[in-house]
Order: C-alpha cells, then sequence, then structure tokens
C-alpha cells in the first residue's frame, strides 16, 4: 500500500491506497470475486475472529478493490476511513441509520434531495427519531433547533437544486456544543473542494456517482470520516445490510479518480462563464450561482469553496409551460436528472428530482416552476451558452 501522507491532491488522486498483486500490474485490480479462500480450517476461525491489516472475507465486508477506493477517497477528503456504498443514497442511509435509535433527535436543513427527506420524514420518523427541519441559511434557526439530546445534524453543504449554502463551522461547533455528530451530504461542494472534514464534519456522505466517475456509467457512494465511526457501526450497519458497493463500480471510481480534478476544473470553468453570460437575460428571474457575486451568500461561498462548483440555477419567466419549452429547445444539454457527469445536463426539479414534495413545500424552498438546475459538463463553454441563449430565444 503506498504512503501518500506528503502527497499534493493530484497525486493522491492517481497513487493513494494503490495495493498491487503479486503480479506487479500497472492499473489497478479488479477482484471480482464474492468470496475468499483460507489456508486451514484454523486460518478462516481466526479471520472471523479478528481480520488484520488486508484481510478479508466476504465482498459484501470488504474487497481489495474497495479497500484502495476507500483509502484514496478517504485521503483526499483529509478522513481516517471510508466505506464504499452501492449508492450515494445508500450512503446517505447508512450514515444515517447506523448512528440513531428511537426516541433520538436530527435536526436538519430542509432544503435537501427528496430521497434525503423521504429517509429522514418517513423512514426515520417511522422508527421513533423526532426529525427537527430548519432554514440552513438561518444561524438562529439551528441555534434554537439544537437542544442537549440532539444525537445528530444533517446538512447539504450547497443544497440540491437552489443551491443554498451552509455554514459549516458554525453550525458543527453548535452541534459539537452539545456531543452532537455533524453528517454532511457534501456532493455539490465537489470532492476537489471539500472543507467539511476542516469545518468539523464527523462524516462526509458522497455520491461517487457525481463528480467521482463523472461519466454516467456506475452507481456508488462513499461514508467518510473519523475511524471509530466507519470502521464502528457505519460497517456494522452496511455490511449486515448488503449496503456495499459491487468491485468492478469500485475500479470504475478508481480509474476516473485520475481525472476528476482536472474535469472538476474544466465544469467549473463552464460554470462561471454560463452564470456570467446568463445573469442579465431578459427571460430569466435570476441565475443562482454559488460563485457569482449575485448569490446571496457569495462570500460564504467563497470563504468556504474555492470555486462555486459545477452546477446552476435559473429561473425562466412563465413557470413550468416556459421552462418545458426552453428545455425542450436545447440541442447540446441532454435533459436527465443526473448531475456532475461529462455531458452536460438540464433538470426540472419540481416535476422531477423533487416532484414528490407538496407544493407548498416546494415554494419555501424556493423550487419554482420556472427553476431548471444546470450541470456543467465538458463540451465547449461558448457552445453550451450559445445553446442556452438559443433555446431562451424562444420562450415568451
Amino acid at each position: 500500500m503506498s504512503n501518500s501522507s506528503n502527497w499534493s491532491r493530484r497525486t493522491q488522486a492517481v497513487h493513494a491506497g494503490t495495493r498491487r498483486s503479486q503480479y506487479g500490474e500497472v492499473s489497478e485490480a479488479i477482484f471480482l470475486t464474492q468470496g475468499f479462500v483460507y489456508d486451514t480450517a484454523e486460518d478462516a476461525e481466526q479471520r472471523f475472529i479478528q481480520i488484520e491489516g488486508d484481510e478479508f472475507i466476504y465482498a459484501r465486508y470488504g474487497n481489495p478493490t474497495l479497500a484502495m477506493f476507500e483509502d484514496r477517497m478517504a485521503a483526499l477528503e483529509g478522513a481516517e476511513a471510508g466505506f464504499a456504498c452501492a449508492s450515494g443514497m445508500a450512503a446517505v442511509n447508512g450514515a444515517l441509520m447506523s448512528l440513531v435509535k428511537a426516541g433520538d433527535h436530527i435536526v436538519s436543513s430542509r432544503a435537501l434531495f427528496g430521497s434525503c427527506l423521504y429517509i429522514l420524514e418517513d423512514i426515520l420518523a417511522r422508527f421513533g427519531v423526532e426529525i427537527t427541519l430548519v432554514d440552513g441559511r438561518d444561524l438562529d434557526a439551528w441555534k434554537a433547533a439544537i437542544r442537549p439530546d440532539t444525537r445528530m445534524v444533517f446538512l447539504e453543504s450547497v443544497s440540491n437544486p437552489v443551491l443554498e449554502v451552509i455554514d459549516l463551522k458554525a453550525v458543527a461547533d453548535m452541534a459539537h456544543a452539545v456531543g452532537a455528530m455533524v453528517v454532511v451530504d457534501n456532493v455539490f461542494a465537489t470532492p476537489t473542494y471539500s472543507y467539511a472534514i476542516e469545518a468539523g464534519a464527523d462524516l462526509v456522505v458522497y455520491s461517487t456517482t457525481k463528480h467521482v466517475d463523472g461519466q454516467g456509467r456506475c452507481l456508488g457512494g462513499i461514508i467518510l470520516g473519523k475511524r471509530d465511526i466507519v470502521r464502528g457501526p457505519v460497517e456494522a450497519y452496511l455490511k449486515h445490510t448488503g449496503g456495499a458497493m459491487s468491485p468492478f463500480n469500485a475500479w470504475v471510481m478508481l480509474k476516473s479518480l485520475d481525472t476528476m480534478d482536472l474535469r472538476i476544473d474544466a465544469q467549473c470553468d463552464t460554470a462561471e462563464v454560463l452564470a456570467n453570460g446568463l445573469a442579465d437575460h431578459p427571460k430569466l428571474n435570476k441565475v443562482v450561482y454559488p460563485g457569482h457575486p449575485s448569490h446571496p451568500q457569495y462570500a460564504l461561498a467563497k470563504r468556504q469553496c474555492k470555486r462555486g462548483g459545477t452546477v446552476l440555477a435559473i429561473e425562466v419567466k412563465g413557470g413550468k409551460e416556459e421552462a418545458f419549452k426552453f428545455l425542450n429547445a436545447l440541442e447540446i444539454f441532454t435533459i436527465s436528472n443526473n448531475f456532475a457527469d461529462s455531458k452536460s445536463i438540464v433538470t426540472h426539479p419540481a416535476t422531477t428530482t423533487h416532484q414528490r414534495l407538496k407544493p407548498e413545500h416546494r415554494a419555501e424552498l424556493g423550487i419554482s416552476d420556472g427553476i431548471v438546475r444546470i450541470s456543467c459538463g465538458l463540451e465547449d463553454a461558448g457552445d453550451l451558452l450559445a445553446d442556452l441563449q438559443s433555446a431562451l430565444d424562444t420562450v415568451a
């Protein structure tokens, strides 16, 4: 296994956590096996008593390819350990379900991806966990909601899809003051520009489907953080409930890390071009991008993240009808519900990713019928801007 403690991020992304077999392969190996062989019955018994170092039992518990990916992601995040999951939502579910029980109290930002809200409001609430949702931008709201018996704080560092930015350190300090754990869904901030561990997050969750793979191929997720939590309750919950990542997907993610920083930098460049180019467009009510001075939390975003991210949102005048007209007129952009792909993607959250929310809840979160989420890919930024402007010409 490589020692990456003194390497830069770019080098860690290519080499950290590397394990080579006896064959000395250059590219990371795929250990596509569900189980492992023991030399003797005594060896099998001992391994089930205590797994040492690079020993493995069963793919649901661990695998050399997954271990490489987990160690590499932990090195990039500045975390002590990681557990790779079958999807981003498997990671969110594992981080939450493994650490709370009936009677516990969670305070969460209200601006969350629809599936995250489902876990909180439907699943955890059904099992007796008390949930309090707050406006994540309002530090006074956090202060009022966090109680001496609060067990956990959960938030998206940058919210999906309206890109609200939360003061991570301030919220983490309030949570830790009462002994609560801090779990951060950090996907919009990206692993390249993550500040979550430095700000005090105990666990950081990513959908690695997004920027890590970033090429529309595989589902994946990861939980990163303190070793005693990740290799304690989180690992116990996930290995017994079957949330582990496929070794093949882990290999795809490993190879994607070679180019992740380069892709994200290019996508951020494009997002800045699009935000600047659309900022005063007469067919739009607003453009929302954390890296643009018009964003209401621009100063906080600059402090917490070196770049504004790969995603922006626009609000098309005329609501759903005109938003659909705009979407259908695009030629380069793909209409889909993913983001952080190498292909540029547009999404209408009110009718897709956040469709299950009640209209009043969507309104409270700022998800109007005119909101369109724009995920910047790796196409030419000028071509993308021209495509957006041409499509907006069709709007009344």
